[in-house]
């Protein structure tokens, strides 16, 4: 995913995760200093959620999974959210029949999707910080530095701070199912 690619999706984006660049601590070193973490370009928000989402053309899969469980509308009201967004790829490398399965049951389909979303705008500063977060869905979701990398569960940040205008959103590389 291409930054270039990311600063026009951050136009439509907006959830409001600051772009605090410094952000993880490099391997079990205390001491070490922060590695950045890629982040949006900084922007004004120019859409909610769903609409930087759907703007950003790599989200088909996580905005075909909103609609089938019916919180579209959910993420376009006023917030503010914090959404882990799985990319396609993160979709695509699920076990096979595992979004088929996901598609067929709305409720199950909804509890994955809350377990996604956090309650607040969460910047990545306070993400690398924060030991958990409680989910929409009501599940703790543990949260973690490892080799560098921010970890929210077994996901790894790979963008963070896409700014909506009612929320915030980190992508993650893979799609995060509650327990």
């Amino acid at each position: 995913m291409k930054v270039v690619r990311w600063r026009t999706a951050v136009l439509l984006a907006g959830a409001a995760l600051a772009s605090l660049g410094m952000v993880a601590c490099g391997g079990d070193d205390d001491e070490a200093e922060p590695t950045p973490i890629p982040t949006a370009p900084a922007g004004t928000a120019s859409g909610d959620i769903v609409e930087v989402a759907t703007a950003a053309g790599n989200f088909t899969t996580l905005a075909r999974a909103l609609e089938a469980a019916g919180l579209v509308e959910t993420l376009k009201g006023e917030g503010p959210f914090t959404v882990f967004a799985p990319t396609d790829e993160a979709f695509a490398a699920l076990p096979a029949g595992t979004l088929d399965d996901l598609l067929a049951d709305r409720e199950r389909l909804t509890r994955v999707l809350t377990f996604h979303v956090v309650a607040g705008r969460v910047t990545s500063e306070q993400v690398a910080s924060l030991p958990s977060a409680t989910t929409v869905e009501g599940s703790t979701l543990p949260i973690k530095v490892e080799d560098g990398s921010v970890m929210v569960g077994d996901a790894r940040v790979i963008t963070a701070d896409v700014e909506a205008t009612n929320g915030v959103i980190h992508v993650i590389d893979r799609v995060l199912l509650p327990e």
